[in-house]
């Protein structure tokens, strides 16, 4: 993806009316919360709407069928792509990140923003509250409950409030070599090891570490 393109699609990626959530990135922009897409076939209206959570119909089982939450696969795939795309264009090559802050990042902290944010699912806010648990007041609040974190499906894609199955280390649990990513490296540090052994082996052996 040459750079012309790269900021465009960063740009509606990163803005927070959009497809960046205080938790992640939502998996369909919440524009679409007052703006659905509807496309009419044989005469009868379909719409897509932005579902931050739960679906409104029992189609696909009921859930959102990835229609606005936040879903972790996506979100690791997002960071693995900004960083080979560091690799490849350098601290030179900056984006706003959010859209319209003024606060310019490479792409390599673009990722660790991204990073920081799916790991805020899991942090006790300044009252205390941990997103993931919503309004569930017993693992808000119970001693016994409120510091097992547990690794839902998917995530609200405005309050991070955890939803789905709530055992889904197999793809949630990606949390945990993100946090040790970018604990253990700098972006100076990942563009020399990339230099040298290439960057989607760096990531490798950091996530394996």
């Amino acid at each position: 993806m040459n750079p012309h393109r790269l900021v465009h699609i960063l740009s509606r990626m990163l803005d927070e009316n959009e497809f960046l959530s205080p938790y992640g990135v939502r998996s369909l922009s919440r524009f679409h919360e007052e703006h659905p897409y509807v496309f009419h076939v044989d005469g009868r209206a379909y719409r897509v709407d932005y579902r931050p959570a739960e679906s409104d119909s029992g189609m696909f089982g009921g859930n959102s069928n990835w229609r606005g939450p936040i879903w972790f696969p996506v979100n690791y795939l997002i960071i693995r792509a900004l960083l080979q795309f560091y690799h490849y264009y350098g601290d030179e090559f900056k984006v706003e990140c959010p859209t319209g802050s003024g606060n310019r990042m490479n792409l390599f902290e673009v990722a660790r923003e991204i990073t920081a944010r799916l790991t805020r699912l899991f942090l006790p806010d300044a009252r205390g509250r941990r997103p993931v648990y919503g309004g569930t007041e017993k693992f808000q609040t119970d001693p016994h409950w409120r510091d097992h974190l547990l690794f839902y499906e998917y995530f609200h894609g405005d309050n991070g409030a955890g939803l789905g199955a709530s055992h889904q280390t197999g793809w949630t649990g990606l949390v945990a070599p993100l946090i040790q990513i970018f604990h253990s490296i700098d972006a100076k540090s990942y563009l020399e090891a990339g230099k040298k052994i290439g960057v989607t082996e760096v990531t490798a052996r950091r996530a394996a570490a």
